[in-house]
């Protein structure tokens, strides 16, 4: 039996894995966008949400949600983007109380320009080494930990 404060050695074997994936892949993800857009990932993911919304604007809180993210930490990724032109903030007409971010055309531009490498990128790294089947379990297992940290079920592709 381990110690209270230790795993199982099988546990430690898959926890290893994916403690070591969750360092690797991030950096990778950001060192390949900051080289190719000048972007985070973060940045990128604000970019390619508000992309994907209709009309291209989305509330700040409802971005925070997708990223799981605080809202002081979107507000200064959305401060950089604004600065370069990429999206703009406007109090919600629906709702005063709430802050649209609105994708701009350069942004809307930047995201595009940046896309083929990301999604090379992903490819390369995690689904072209999977089977289609592997991609599912992927897909299913992301979930199931993804419950485990809260009731939120961060950002998904609308269906085609």
């Amino acid at each position: 039996m381990p110690e209270p404060d230790d795993f199982f050695p099988d546990d430690l074997e898959t926890w290893s894995k994916l403690a070591t994936l969750l360092e690797w892949l991030p950096a990778a993800l950001d060192a390949q966008l900051q080289r190719d857009a000048g972007l985070t990932h973060f940045e990128y993911g604000i970019l390619y949400a508000l992309s994907r919304a209709d009309d291209g604007r989305l509330r700040m809180s409802t971005l925070a949600g997708y990223a799981h993210s605080s809202l002081s930490r979107l507000s200064r990724a959305a401060t950089r983007l604004e600065s370069r032109g990429y999206l703009r903030r406007e109090t919600d007409p629906a709702d005063g109380r709430y802050t649209l971010a609105i994708l701009t055309g350069a942004g809307a531009e930047a995201r595009r320009a940046a896309g083929p490498g990301h999604v090379d990128l992903v490819r390369r790294v995690v689904l072209d080494r999977l089977t289609p089947a592997q991609q599912k379990q992927l897909g299913a297992i992301t979930v199931r930990i993804l419950t485990g940290l809260g009731d939120e079920p961060g950002w998904r592709p609308a269906k085609a």
